[in-house]
Parts: structure tokens; sequence; C-alpha cells
């Protein structure tokens, strides 16, 4: 699938059909054994949520996914972005190492995983969630993934 957490082990995709769709396998397609790309397009719109990368240049360091092993060349010009969309409120990092790229640019530590912090990125005033990594190599079941995320989108 040529966009975001791809990966049928990664549980991003699960996370919100669980939040959104009551259903862990909702934006699963059993047939092509892979995330149907047009209902995760359609989730996405109806409710408002884009994406985007926190690094526009990487280097891999060991041949795997890990963002332990991955060096950050070029990060995204958050600041530009947010201009471009006034209407974001909010920056979601979906683990550590996205989370440091976007609290690096406001000038912040890291928050705690799963705790808001607002703050300021030139003109623009976010709300930043660190949330747990999707990774099913980060040790939280699906369910309390599912329910960190719940918050921030108030449901």
């Amino acid at each position: 699938m040529p966009f975001f957490y791809p990966n049928r082990i990664n549980d991003f995709w699960r996370v919100m059909g669980i939040i959104f769709l009551k259903d862990r396998d909702a934006l699963w397609d059993n047939e092509s054994r892979q995330f149907d790309l047009e209902a995760i397009k359609s989730l996405l719109n109806k409710e408002k949520i884009a994406l985007w990368d926190t690094a526009m240049a990487v280097r891999r360091l060991k041949d795997n996914a890990s963002d332990k092993f991955l060096e950050i060349v070029e990060p995204i010009d958050l600041a530009a972005l947010l201009a471009a969309h006034p209407t974001i409120t909010q920056v979601i990092a979906t683990g550590e190492k996205a989370a440091s790229v976007v609290a690096a640019q406001a000038g912040i530590d890291v928050p705690p995983i799963g705790e808001p912090v607002d703050c300021s990125i030139a003109d623009s005033r976010i709300r930043l969630w660190r949330m747990p990594s999707t990774s099913r190599a980060y040790p939280l079941s699906l369910e309390k993934k599912a329910a960190a995320y719940r918050r921030v989108f108030g449901l």
C-alpha cells in the first residue's frame, strides 16, 4: 500500500478501526491481505485527519524499520506546514522520534506519552500529543494503544 503504515504488523490502522469503526479489522482487506487504502482515505476525510511525515529525508543506519536506528537528515518544516494550514490545532506524534522532531521545533521537552502539551511553532498555537508507537515491537496491547489514542479524539 503506497501510504502511511502499510506494514500489516503495524497496529495504526487497527487502532483507527477500533476507535472510529468499532472493529479492529474494519480497514483490513482479507482478499488482498493488506489494508484497504480507499477505506482508510474515506475515514481520514470523514474525521478530518491529516497525516504527514516528521522527516522529509532520513538515513536508515540498520536494515530495519526501527526508529532507534533512524537518522533524520531533513526534518519537516512544521512552521511552514502550519502556516499553510491554519485550521490545524493538534499534532499527534506516533512515537518518541516523531515527538522529538516536533518538540525541538516548538522549543519544548518531549511530552510524556499520552499527555498533551500546548505550545507554539512560529505563529501557530498547537496541542502536541506524544502517543505510544503503534509498532508491534512497542510493548503495549492493542486495546491499550486504542484507549490512549481515543483520548486524542475526545472519544
